[in-house]
């Protein structure tokens, strides 16, 4: 019972709350605002992508701490985008090289791998986590959260 009260007061300070979050950044007015429904992920304009954008829920993933995804922010700086020079800016997927450890690196700078590894990684991460919680009998199925999809169809609607 308790649980379920911390939840709906939690739920509530989001809905009071959650329209007037802004991450404090040096720019031009002082503050950056943080996108709250759908993003469109999708490839550079230079791209042609046979799959549809990807829409992701931005403000359902607010309980990750910002920089599991933005690993390169600061906290203080506006947040660039994903495909900022040096980051993950190659539109072409690396040719395999000799040394491994240059083809991971050169990898997770091609754009499409640096989302489907951290993405996909992650809700499969957390479906084994809830795997195991629901073989441990301790939690309720129904009370398990959302993983999120995994697969190409999960994420690219058509």
């Amino acid at each position: 019972m308790i649980k379920i009260s911390v939840g709906i007061f939690c739920l509530i300070l989001a809905l009071i709350f959650g329209n007037a979050m802004v991450v404090t950044g040096e720019s031009e007015d002082e503050s950056m605002s943080v996108p709250m429904g759908i993003i469109a992920l999708e490839p550079p304009d230079s791209v042609e992508e046979p799959k549809p954008a990807v829409e992701f829920p931005h403000s359902l993933h607010f309980g990750f701490n910002c920089r599991t995804c933005h690993h390169k922010w600061d906290q203080e700086t506006p947040i660039e985008g994903c495909m900022t020079s040096g980051c993950h800016d190659l539109t072409e997927a690396p040719k395999k090289t000799q040394s491994r450890q240059s083809a991971e690196n050169l990898a997770v700078r091609y754009y499409k791998t640096a989302y489907h590894k951290m993405c996909i990684s992650c809700h499969k991460e957390m479906k084994a986590q809830n795997k195991k919680l629901e073989l441990s009998g301790r939690v309720l199925v129904d009370n398990l959260p959302n993983t999120g999809p995994t697969s190409c169809k999960g994420c690219h609607v058509p």
